[in-house]
């Protein structure tokens, strides 16, 4: 189908690279990534790259300075095989919530990253759902933002096809996200007011906006700890709710995030395939995955063929 192209994948998440790859009927490269005994990352390209337009699918998700060190060194190899181009894939952006400096003597991580990955050698980067959209002004090379809403949609239509839901964003920051999803199912919006007293650590305040006898669907970009989300499916279920959803992009789920979605009100809760699902995640029972391959793969098509990639979310 496609000629000079070519799909490699990191060790973060070779199931979604796999089904890239299928989705336009191309193999994976074949390429290694090993450590040695002290720990270092060696990468090697198995197949000849050059003058190859080179897509390297690796979400930099948990453990994250592993991942981000293994594409590095991988973008590197690449480079120095004479690929024509190489673009990142970043289904997740680790690094994505240092996007400012939020106090004094702090670092701009997310920035720091976008250096990295430019200094490494890519050409372009293709990301979903980014925490915050200003991460594409790090960069000087071309960056896609992709969004998952479609996805999600998708799914969710069917399901409150008999009476619509309201979509509710668990902090000011959201709110945005959740009136895209509620104009385009016509649904009612709520926002919780949520005062945050440190980091991971959350507390509900208020509910704006009428959820009583309604099913809520709760909309974040990821789940980290889900304090966030646990407290909010609480305070929705005292607040009238009956039946609370939750629908996130990035399940990265650390700490105590899945025994408090456990135990938690939540009925679902949806998330993608940008990171892994951890098998105890799994067996809650509570998650159903959704995959974002068809929404990378069609991305990846469009740039190689220089087609508009915007179009896909008009």
């Amino acid at each position: 189908m496609f000629k000079s192209i070519s799909i490699f994948s990191g060790t973060a998440n070779p199931d979604l690279a796999k089904a890239i790859a299928a989705y336009l009927d191309l193999p994976v490269g074949a390429a290694e990534i090993n450590r040695f005994s002290d720990g270092e990352v060696f990468a090697r390209i198995k197949e000849n790259v050059r003058g190859v337009d080179v897509y390297v699918v690796q979400p930099t998700c948990t453990p994250v300075n592993d991942h981000l060190m293994e594409l590095l060194v991988f973008v590197d190899a690449l480079k120095r095989a004479s690929a024509a181009s190489i673009t990142a894939v970043l289904p997740y952006y680790g690094y994505g919530r240092q996007d400012r400096k939020a106090a004094p003597r702090t670092p701009i991580t997310a920035k720091l990253i976008a250096d990295l990955l430019t200094t490494a050698g890519i050409s372009r980067v293709v990301a979903v759902d980014l925490h915050a959209g200003q991460i594409q002004g790090f960069f000087n090379v071309p960056f896609d933002h992709l969004f998952a809403n479609k996805v999600f949609l998708d799914y969710l239509r069917p399901k409150f096809a008999a009476e619509l839901p309201v979509f509710v964003s668990p902090d000011a920051g959201g709110v945005e996200r959740t009136r895209a999803y509620a104009k385009r199912m016509d649904a009612d919006l709520a926002i919780i007011d949520k005062r945050r007293e440190r980091a991971n650590v959350s507390e509900v305040m208020n509910i704006i906006g009428d959820v009583r006898d309604r099913d809520c669907v709760i909309l974040d970009d990821m789940i980290d700890t889900a304090g966030t989300l646990c407290n909010a499916a609480k305070a929705l279920k005292e607040r009238g709710a009956r039946r609370v959803f939750a629908a996130a992009t990035h399940a990265v789920l650390s700490g105590p995030a899945v025994d408090r979605i456990k135990d938690s009100p939540l009925e679902e809760v949806v998330v993608t395939d940008t990171i892994p699902l951890q098998p105890h995640a799994v067996a809650t029972g509570k998650f159903r995955v959704l995959t974002v391959a068809n929404l990378l793969g069609e991305a990846i098509k469009r740039i190689h063929h220089s087609d508009s990639v915007s179009s896909l979310f008009e």
